[in-house]
């Protein structure tokens, strides 16, 4: 079976990290974080904020590597416009894996928020957006399916059996 490349995208502070890092751990598939990929760029380099694509760029060319050595691969990141998508999408095709698309949402807005206030990032460095920056954000509609995760009120292992489920399903 070839490999898969799961793209575990939203807004900040809607549980990305902590659900893709328990998936990785429970599936042993690599893991990459874009943020934990700008924060080295942005320690070892003379570039700035904002870095614009380069995250992307790298985590996408190692994630290719990654999969066509034939091990799995989970991609965390907001992925929030429609040529984000379709370059990780694009990814794994060209690799020849297969793709799933996740999209992480928390319905409650205060649940969100309280998580934006109050989460370590986990990244030496990264300073979290605050509320008003992830309300003000800018994020477009997804134009096709995806398999959306909603986290408020779900422990982080029932949400990682939905992705699971998702991709042990053969019409995935």
């Amino acid at each position: 079976m070839p490999p898969l490349l799961i793209v575990v995208g939203g807004l900040p502070a809607t549980g990305k990290t902590t659900v893709a890092a328990e998936l990785a751990r429970r599936t042993g598939f690599a893991f990459l974080r874009v943020d934990t990929i700008e924060q080295a760029i942005l320690r070892s380099t003379a570039l700035g904020r904002p870095l614009g694509p380069v995250g992307y760029v790298v985590a996408r060319e190692v994630a290719a590597d990654v999969l066509r050595a034939g091990v799995s691969v989970i991609a965390e990141c907001v992925n929030p416009l429609a040529v984000t998508r379709d370059a990780w999408r694009a990814t794994g095709i060209e690799a020849g894996a297969r793709v799933l698309e996740t999209e992480i949402v928390c319905s409650d807005p205060a649940e969100h928020r309280r998580r934006a206030e109050t989460r370590d990032p986990g990244v030496p460095g990264l300073v979290p957006p605050t509320w008003a920056e992830i309300v003000a954000r800018e994020y477009e509609p997804w134009s096709r399916d995806r398999l959306v995760v909603d986290t408020a009120g779900r422990p982080v292992g029932e949400a990682v059996s939905v992705i699971s489920a998702a991709f042990a399903d053969p019409a995935s």
